[in-house]
């Protein structure tokens, strides 16, 4: 699930609940570069990994994904 716009929300919750990359990369137990890869969106992503960054960010799974919006 490699996306863009996926990548950008997770940068956006990082930056807005104030994590560097670093930062998010140290509380997930991940590379920095793994981190980079999730936000370019070059990376495939899974469920469990974007469930991991939302429990981190503290943000919900379904905001994070952005399931389920309402327009």
């Amino acid at each position: 699930m490699g996306d863009i716009r996926l990548g950008g929300r997770i940068r956006a919750f990082r930056k807005l609940k104030g994590f560097t990359q670093q930062e998010l990369a140290d509380e997930m137990g991940v590379s920095l570069s793994f981190v980079g890869t999730l936000e370019r969106g070059t990376k495939p992503s899974t469920e469990v990994v974007l469930r991991k960054i939302a429990n981190t960010l503290q943000v919900d799974y379904e905001e994070l994904c952005a399931i389920n919006k309402k327009e």
